[in-house]
């Protein structure tokens, strides 16, 4: 560095010098009359005198010198600064560094372009910026790491700067990814208790396989590993080895960065069962409540999951009597000698709290009335841990919110007191769709509608949909007010025409269905999932046929118009009542859902008859992910005064939503049309159904409930006004499908095999729909 009495200069090097070594020669003090920037470009002046640690009026020195010389690299905006004594002014000249023209990179297939610029900019490197050497090195670094991170080990980036026009740099990043490592090989060492491969199972880690391409758990990361030893934890302390210890993980990778080998070492200890579970604390007098939620008994084998299940249900205990703050601690007195663990459970309710206030934030166009009377906690009321959570899930269940947040906070100054908050994330509600599907069953389709779930935030929705296809066409107006009355009575109105010409009948292209009505529903509920439903409706039905259609068809033509066609004027009056216990009425886990329905064609229309319907679904959990469900539907149809049960209005069973791997509607008694060229199933009055499924995640996938696997096993027949009810005519499939919650609704492909099939049954074994779940 060089001072002198009129100025001096100061580059890069010779400010790290400045730093540690005094200068030789000393640069003459003077008073700061002025202070003039020269050389800017696009910094502003005023940003030099934010950063420069000098003001007019000061004494400019040696120390003060190098200060601000110090302070303005510091800023990352200049590559070289200069001091000068011009006359008592001091003039600060500077050369800005090079501004970020653009970023471009050459090579790279694994990432998108997007998202380097977003990994870049975090540090500093981004179009528009200032060019800095030092922080380009760390960009390639972060590159790199986001390479290993997924396995390209010998990812090698390289930086090319590239000067242009008006003091700019075009920055290139070439890349060469190189091949991704495989894991070759995972060890396991000092297990005793339980295989390898019972090991290996519980971990993400594994060697290639056939859908590695997909899960990619045969590329090393350390957050995957990390989350493996978890898991193995976790396995060994549910069942009773308390003393278990990874002691060590090694990963080892080839000189040619292709493989990797996994090593992890452990120690199992000994398998303790429990020789007693007691209780501590403040009990509040509820000793044999809180005892009852205690997993763990004498002699079991000490479990961790069910310990966190025990005190999560002792503190929900306590927080659905007010004790918003209660803790549970576990403690544990380890007898080795006889491998017994004694548990106490430390339980510290804190104060009972009540709720003060209860906002609700986040809801822009969601009226406050229409979050407030799904809320089941109340102001002014105690706290309740199950009321809240209640809340939550009767907001989730409306469909207006991506997500509900709720927050509790104390009040200031005050022990016994609550805030909560409802955050609310509001998902668009309304749709304008245009369509073309395909069916199994009805071939090519067209759709088109507009639905708003939530018109003008008031919680109604309001749809318009149209539907075309081979067999069918469908227009209908609907329309769904969930909060009627205060009281949460529901009301659902809507109108529609109708086509129908079922595949069934496909062979007699004369025979067509024209149904136009409406219909007025009311749903009153009497608890939080149960609901009874009363509607009423009416329904004109056209049927035309011809000669060469069944005599069942031919016979209800005849009654109820000409030779060829029938027009018949319904009044369908229902009854219902529908339980959901479901945790999810898209994806269900857990839960129970039932729904028994009656229609009665009421007396003043063409049709006297009346249908029960009962249908149960049970849902159990085996394990995270792995569910087994149970549906059983049973229908019972019959007429009234003297007229015969409506053939409109039979049931119809086989394909998906009954007995998978049979055509849709072909199960069941059938007739030969007039001209005795075809078989045709007629439907009955009645049906039976029964399916099993078993559902488990796609390998990979965690538990993601999104995309699923499952096998089935379907049951089912209808049977003929009058018709006892028997197992004979049963029939029955099995086989494998695929679930998917798309986009537009939840999809299910199944491949079925027919196992008891008649003369006259039709086999479709692959067959799919959108819908919910059987």
């Amino acid at each position: 560095m060089r001072f002198f009495s009129q100025g001096f200069s100061l580059g890069v090097v010779a400010a790290v010098a400045l730093a540690v070594v005094p200068p030789a020669f000393a640069a003459a003090s003077f008073v700061v009359r002025d202070i003039r920037v020269e050389g800017l470009q696009r910094v502003e002046p005023g940003t030099v005198f934010t950063y420069l640690p000098l003001k007019v009026g000061d004494t400019f020195d040696d120390e003060k010198g190098g200060d601000a010389v110090r302070a303005l690299f510091a800023t990352g905006f200049f590559k070289d600064v200069r001091l000068q004594n011009d006359q008592g002014v001091l003039v600060v000249v500077v050369e800005e560094q090079p501004a970020i023209a653009q970023i471009t990179f050459s090579g790279a297939k694994e990432f998108k372009e997007d998202d380097f610029k977003k990994m870049l900019r975090t540090i500093g490197v981004a179009e528009a910026r200032y060019y800095n050497k030092s922080v380009l090195e760390k960009a390639e670094q972060v590159l790199k790491r986001e390479y290993v991170a997924r396995g390209y080990y010998a990812a090698e980036v390289l930086t090319t700067v590239t000067p242009m026009e008006r003091n700019r740099v075009s920055i290139v990043f070439t890349v060469e990814e190189g091949s991704i490592a495989k894991i070759r090989r995972v060890n396991i060492i000092g297990n005793k208790a339980f295989s390898e491969s019972d090991l290996l199972n519980e971990m993400q880690l594994s060697t290639p396989n056939w859908l590695s391409w997909y899960t990619r758990t045969d590329q090393y990361s350390k957050q995957k590993l990390t989350a493996d030893l978890e898991a193995l934890r976790s396995y060994y302390l549910d069942r009773g080895y308390l003393e278990f210890v990874i002691e060590s993980s090694q990963v080892s990778i080839t000189p040619d960065k292709r493989d990797i080998f996994l090593t992890v070492s452990i120690k199992e200890g000994e398998r303790f069962t429990v020789s007693g579970v007691t209780l501590a604390g403040e009990l509040l007098d509820k000793q044999t409540e809180l005892e009852s939620k205690i997993k763990l008994k004498t002699n079991d084998v000490f479990s961790a999951v069910k310990l966190t299940e025990s005190t999560k249900a002792i503190t929900d205990l306590l927080g659905g009597y007010g004790y918003a703050f209660a803790a549970v601690n576990p403690q544990s007195k380890i007898d080795r000698d006889k491998r017994q663990v004694a548990l106490t459970l430390m339980v510290d309710p804190g104060k009972r709290a009540y709720v003060r206030r209860i906002s609700v934030a986040g809801n822009n166009s969601t009226r406050d009335e229409v979050v407030r009377r799904e809320l089941r906690q109340l102001e002014s009321a105690w706290f309740d841990a199950e009321k809240l959570q209640l809340s939550r899930d009767r907001l989730n269940r409306t469909g207006y919110f991506s997500d509900v947040n709720m927050v509790t906070d104390e009040v200031p100054n005050t022990s016994d007191q609550l805030d909560v908050t409802v955050n609310v994330v509001e998902k668009r509600t309304g749709s304008l769709s245009l369509g073309m599907g395909y069916s199994s069953n009805e071939k090519l389709g067209l759709t088109a509608g507009i639905q708003q779930e939530n018109v003008f935030g008031t919680g109604t929705s309001l749809g318009l949909n149209i539907n075309t296809s081979r067999v069918n066409r469908t227009l209908s107006i609907t329309q769904f007010d969930p909060y009627f009355t205060v009281d949460g009575i529901s009301r659902s109105t809507s109108v529609y025409y109708r086509t129908e010409q079922p595949s069934y009948y496909l062979g007699d292209s004369s025979f067509k269905l024209v149904t136009q009505g409406g219909s007025f529903k009311l749903g009153i509920p009497f608890s939080e999932i149960d609901r009874v439903y009363f509607g009423l409706g009416v329904e004109r039905a056209h049927v035309t046929v011809s000669n060469n259609s069944s005599p069942n068809l031919l016979a209800f033509v005849k009654t109820y118009g000409n030779a060829t066609s029938a027009t018949t004027v319904n009044f369908p009056f229902t009854i219902g009542w529908a339980r959901d216990g479901r945790d999810s009425a898209l994806v269900p886990n857990n839960g129970r859902y039932q729904q028994a329905n009656a229609e009665v064609g009421l007396l003043g229309g063409d049709l006297q008859y009346y249908q029960l319907r009962y249908q149960d679904q049970y849902y159990y959990p085996i394990a995270k992910g792995y569910t087994l469900a149970f549906n059983g539907e049973v229908g019972y149809g019959h007429g009234y005064g003297n007229k015969a049960y409506p053939v409109t209005k039979n049931y119809y069973v086989g394909g998906i939503g009954s007995v998978r791997g049979y055509a849709a509607g072909s199960i069941g008694p059938f007739e030969l049309n007039s001209a005795k060229t075809e078989k045709l199933p007629t439907g009955g009055a009645s049906k039976l159904l029964g399916s099993v499924e078993f559902t488990v995640p796609l390998p990979g996938s965690g538990i993601d409930r999104t995309v699923r696997l499952f096998g089935f096993f379907d049951a089912g027949t209808v049977y003929q006004e009058g018709q006892l009810f028997n197992t004979t005519d049963l029939r029955y499939s099995y086989g494998l499908g695929f679930s998917w919650l798309s986009p537009i609704g939840p999809l299910k492909f199944s491949y079925g095999i027919p196992l008891k099939m008649r003369a006259g049954d039709r086999r479709d074994s692959f067959q799919f729909q959108v819908g919910t779940a059987f």
